[in-house]
């Protein structure tokens, strides 16, 4: 199955239902799928073997890989705050790319050049659009497309090493989709409000889900709370994806009062770990809304996991201590998915003992771009990430394998210190790390984000831990920061941090 055809689903179903905003026009489904087709034909006429797309979250996104599935070939959205040299090194490794530009990335001659250098061909991405509208067609009535083929290939981030371009198949979108989107479809007039990053694998899904599910797609090209907030009340937003670096910043803007967005129904989050004090703050921020969470990487399609709204709301309303700690979990595997927790030695780990997670299921990626599969000769994905299954199945995500802390020999999960100062009612944000230390190998330092107006001391700081979890799990030291480097969906950039500390201690 191709992803198109989750547009012919619709087509079948609502043609005529709104699926769009571009300015002040509502594109339906049938538009929606004549203008891809109609893109289709200029990518063929370019002759392009892949689309490639540099631009910030708009129409032009949806119409530019639904046009690269209607043309058979692979799709790729790129991080536009990459470097003009780093993008041009990644189009080059793809094949015979047609590069889709944002028009304000097009003005600077210097990306310009370059994009035509590593490309066949380079287009603005509004004339793209306007193109693909003047040769708009009926679009196929079957894909001729393998469900194997590769449908969208993303790049990891490549913090500390070349990125690696992950080849996501039709079948591996579609089969997720199909999973999620058998929870209920969208009725008429539902619109989805989209902030999160196109290039990022929630930005693919976003997509996809709404075309599945038939709900108006909303673009908020720049996030920031007050516009998110404004756009939700003025489009009647029913549902929204969201990142806890932009929930915690729209929390933060609304204080102590409730959101006025009377029309949303759900908020669903991931991308990141949500800190349990921004958790609790949107649901009381948000009380008619229902949230929804889910754990997952790009190899594995987005989500292989999800937090319910049931799920929140039993976490939240139990006495019991296991039952309210779900409320921090990733929650349960999707239906066609297998999750294992590995211990050092390989054997599979019981409940409660953290390892290393290993997923398995149909949305999984086969496969590098020029690299091979990653997956063991049973089929299984090793995360890397540091993770344990309660007795229910919920999985705690603990973090990054390569986090781990090893102090005197000791394993440290750098969240089992943040989980505790994260609850401090002066601490905002924290991240923890390891330091090098001649001693004990490694030293544990917390950075902390104080709440606004609140002053507090590094040894109060320590005590508040000592007092919760063994004496080897309170920091050696603790940082003050204005903020925390992240990316842009939120996730905390340790080895920025570790880096900038380990030389201000030298």
């Amino acid at each position: 199955m191709n992803i198109a055809d989750l547009i012919a689903q619709a087509l079948t179903g609502h043609p005529d239902r709104p699926a769009l905003r571009r300015d002040s026009t509502d594109w339906t489904f049938r538009d929606l799928a004549e203008i891809a087709a109609g893109g289709a034909r200029l990518v063929a006429d370019k002759e392009a073997g892949h689309v490639v797309y540099v631009g910030v979250g708009s129409p032009a996104f949806p119409v530019a890989m639904f046009a690269a599935a209607y043309a058979g070939v692979p799709f790729t959205p790129l991080n536009y705050r990459r470097s003009t040299t780093q993008l041009a090194d990644l189009v080059a490794r793809l094949d015979a790319p047609l590069v889709l530009a944002d028009p304000d990335a097009m003005a600077d001659p210097r990306f310009a050049d370059a994009m035509r250098e590593a490309a066949r061909a380079v287009i603005d991405t509004e004339f793209f659009v306007d193109a693909a509208q003047a040769r708009r067609t009926a679009p196929p009535e079957s894909s001729t497309v393998d469900s194997s083929a590769p449908a969208v290939i993303l790049f990891t981030s490549g913090t500390t090493a070349t990125p690696k371009g992950v080849v996501l198949s039709h079948g591996n979108l579609v089969g997720l989709i199909s999973r999620m989107g058998a929870a209920g479809i969208a009725q008429l007039g539902d619109t989805s409000l989209v902030s999160v990053p196109p290039y990022h694998i929630i930005g693919v899904m976003a997509v996809l889900g709404s075309v599945f599910a038939g709900r108006r797609l909303l673009y908020l090209p720049a996030f920031d709370p007050a516009g998110w907030l404004a756009a939700a009340a003025r489009e009647k937003v029913t549902s929204a994806t969201l990142v806890p670096t932009m929930l915690a910043r729209i929390t933060n803007h609304l204080g102590d009062q409730q959101a006025d967005v009377p029309t949303l129904r759900i908020i669903a989050y991931g991308g990141a770990k949500m800190p349990r004090p921004v958790l609790e703050r949107a649901l009381r921020a948000f009380p008619n809304v229902d949230f929804a969470s889910s754990y997952g990487l790009t190899e594995t399609s987005a989500s292989v996991t999800v937090l319910t709204p049931d799920d929140h709301k039993n976490a939240l309303a139990s006495d019991d201590p296991a039952v309210r700690a779900r409320l921090g979990s990733a929650g349960r595997s999707l239906p066609g998915i297998e999750l294992q927790v590995r211990d050092d030695t390989g054997a599979v780990a019981p409940s409660g003992v953290t390892g290393e997670l290993w997923v398995r299921g149909n949305q999984v990626s086969h496969a590098y771009l020029g690299l091979g599969s990653a997956l063991d000769a049973d089929g299984w994905f090793p995360t890397r990430d540091r993770a344990y299954l309660d007795d229910a199945g919920y999985l705690f995500v603990e973090g990054r394998a390569d986090d781990t802390i090893i102090r005197g020999g000791e394993n440290i999960a750098p969240a089992e210190i943040e989980d505790v100062l994260i609850e401090h009612p002066a601490v905002r944000a924290v991240v923890v790390v390891g330091l090098p230390d001649e001693e004990w190998g490694e030293r544990t330092a917390a950075v902390v984000v104080p709440e606004p107006g609140c002053t507090v001391e590094a040894d109060e700081l320590k005590a508040f831990v000592k007092q919760r979890v063994r004496g080897s799990r309170t920091p050696d030291d603790v940082f003050f920061r204005d903020d925390l480097p992240t990316t842009d969906t939120g996730k905390v950039q340790r080895r920025v941090l570790v880096a900038e500390l380990s030389a201000a201690h030298s």
